[in-house]
């Protein structure tokens, strides 16, 4: 699908709100488990692909999180487009801790899918969403846990998709990709310049 025409970053730069073609991807980030759902290459349809354990342990150097590297692979083997990640802000729409998680994993998931695009987008109700959703096609409550986490990616993911259909836009804040973590010494101007995990720019949508 063809993004409507508009102001990029820099003359004669991409414009980085476009809709272009490809399997887009959504990330539900939790504090145990981490939801992955994807689309197809025309954006139609979302669907669940897997309910990733989250690897917190510090990684080796160089390595990635099992959960990220995971994400890492699917983006690759789907030549994925855009990566959306859920913010789950409070109903009044402030944010909370766990909005702070999800952008500092934006952060570092941007980082690792580079060039792909990252976007935060709002997902306040994902998760009932998802619930009432097992609930309708009859699973138990019992059953939920394992799949809750994918359904809400799909919620994310649909969402996002009627979003962009309806715009022409991608929705959401693009994410900046966090800077390596860096020794004390080594930053310049001290460490008031380290990277920020999870910067985001533009509007939300």
């Amino acid at each position: 699908m063809a993004g409507t025409p508009g102001t990029a970053d820099a003359p004669g730069a991409p414009d980085p709100d476009a809709v272009v073609r490809g399997a887009r991807l959504a990330v539900d980030v939790g504090s145990v488990r981490v939801g992955l759902a994807a689309s197809d290459p025309d954006g139609l349809v979302a669907t669940p692909v897997d309910t990733l354990p989250r690897d917190t342990r510090p990684p080796a150097p160089g390595a990635l999180p099992s959960d990220v590297a995971t994400i890492v692979a699917e983006v690759a083997d789907r030549f994925a487009a855009a990566v959306y990640v859920g913010l789950p802000k409070h109903l009044s729409g402030t944010e909370g801790s766990a909005a702070q998680a999800a952008r500092a994993y934006a952060g570092a998931l941007a980082q690792a899918v580079a060039p792909v695009p990252v976007r935060l987008v709002d997902e306040r109700m994902s998760t009932v969403s998802a619930h009432q959703a097992l609930h309708a096609s009859g699973r138990s409550g019992r059953r939920h846990r394992a799949v809750v986490d994918q359904a809400a990616a799909v919620v994310i993911l649909q969402t996002a998709l009627d979003a962009e259909r309806s715009s022409g836009r991608r929705p959401g804040e693009r994410v900046t990709a966090t800077r390596p973590e860096r020794p004390e010494g080594e930053r310049p101007g001290g460490p008031q310049e380290d990277g920020r995990a999870g910067h985001t720019e533009g509007t939300t949508e």
